[in-house]
């Protein structure tokens, strides 16, 4: 009867399907799939995390590359995390939506961390970035109010 009761409840209620504040997989609860944040600003690079560097921030799980790594997220979270909680900046931007990314299509702009649905999603950021980081900035608050 519970599993009945939430079953109905994620039909009927829209609040059910709301999205977390970080992007994670479907049988996961990796941000970033298990790269390593910190490392596109040290190394310039996606580098994937470690099981045995790891946290939890904002309801998800990050895995870091190194002690270093880890310990320079916990000093300042908020620097190294992705901006729209890691889902594609394309979408929110363009689609006003929520679409998961892909760690290694990413950049870095005026020091925050942005990432991509693909290639060719990218492609479409890379084209105009300061008017999807300007849509995307509009429809971020909204997006995570519903």
């Amino acid at each position: 009867m519970k599993k009945l009761i939430v079953i109905i409840t994620l039909f009927i209620c829209p609040w059910a399907w709301a999205e977390d504040p970080i992007s994670t997989g479907y049988f996961s609860n990796k941000a970033l799939s298990g790269y390593d944040t910190v490392a596109y600003f040290t190394e310039q690079k996606a580098i994937e995390g470690k099981a045995k560097f790891n946290t939890e921030y904002q309801g998800a799980d990050w895995y870091f590359a190194s002690q270093q790594h880890l310990d320079m997220f916990l000093a300042e979270p908020e620097k190294y995390a992705p901006q729209y909680g890691g889902y594609c900046a394309w979408a929110v931007s363009a689609n006003n939506s929520f679409a998961s990314s892909d760690p290694e299509q990413w950049a870095i702009v005026d020091g925050k961390l942005y990432l991509n649905y693909n290639k060719s999603v990218k492609q479409k950021w890379d084209a105009d970035r300061r008017l999807h980081i300007t849509q995307a900035d509009q429809n971020w608050p909204e997006m995570m109010s519903q």
